[in-house]
């Protein structure tokens, strides 16, 4: 599945995320590459339904791109699979995406406690930080 409106694919290695339907249906679509030490890369290209007036993507669609690849790192972390619920979320935006532009969210799991998880990470273009994030989650197990 290509993003709407878009003819370009995700670079080799990522597929789509296939994410439950509902809200993530909205601000994607999301795509999940291979493992980097040990969390996997979360992909997302810029459609048109990203870009704000400024012909930038949207403050929001950066910001949910963080949340969901910060919480999959940590529903990902353990089988059986965890259930994280975000608590706090801080994103510094850094610079622009624009349309066209594939962003990747390389995220570190700091601390996986019983139940909650601290996390953090950036969104990168291409070798552009393009913004810095870090999430607490609760976390449930089974």
């Amino acid at each position: 599945m290509l993003a709407p409106m878009t003819d370009t694919p995700p670079p080799p290695g990522f597929e789509p995320a296939r994410f439950s339907p509902g809200f993530l249906d909205h601000g994607g679509p999301y795509f999940l590459g291979a493992l980097r030490e040990g969390v996997r890369v979360m992909g997302l290209r810029v459609c048109p339904h990203h870009i704000n007036y400024k012909d930038g993507a949207h403050g929001g669609v950066i910001s949910t791109f963080a949340d969901v690849a910060l919480s999959h790192a940590v529903y990902d972390a353990e089988r059986p699979r965890l259930a994280p619920s975000t608590i706090a979320l801080q994103v510094n935006y850094l610079a622009a995406a624009r349309l066209g532009d594939w962003l990747e969210a390389q995220v570190t799991i700091d601390r996986l406690g019983g139940r909650t998880a601290y996390t953090s990470g950036r969104i990168m273009c291409g070798e552009d930080a393009i913004a810095t994030m870090s999430g607490v989650f609760s976390i449930r197990r089974g």
